[in-house]
């Protein structure tokens, strides 16, 4: 192996960990918990108040929208972690790369508020 590889053995290690965590914890809990169940404990339960009406009320398409476009710009600006972090190593190159981004990026947000995609009625 090259020793750039071998640099990701440890995050390999720390994702077998987690999800080894995960599914041990899973296991765990399925095997030790209790396993009661009756007619009440099945019932659909919201936030201490029994169910009333049909669940499956349809959702404004703005809720999604705005989720999304939240979803979208939050993995945007992770982009701006490892460019700070290699600032001085990029050089001017570098600057010139994540302006250009950060003007794609305004462009983006300008008309997401052209089109008034963020208010709500």
């Amino acid at each position: 192996m090259q020793s750039d590889q071998l640099n990701y053995i440890p995050i390999l290690m720390q994702f077998i960990l987690a999800v080894g965590f995960v599914v041990a914890t899973i296991i765990v809990s399925g095997k030790l918990g209790p396993k009661r169940s009756s007619e009440i404990k099945d019932k659909n339960f919201e936030c201490g108040i029994e169910s009333v009406g049909n669940a499956r009320i349809p959702f404004s398409v703005k809720y999604f929208l705005v989720a999304i476009l939240f979803v979208l710009f939050d993995v945007e600006v992770i982009f701006l972690y490892p460019w700070a972090v290699n600032f001085k190593e990029l050089g001017i190159e570098g600057m010139v790369k994540m302006i250009i981004f950060m003007l794609l990026l305004l462009v983006g947000f300008f008309y997401i508020i052209k089109k008034k995609a963020l208010e709500w009625e």
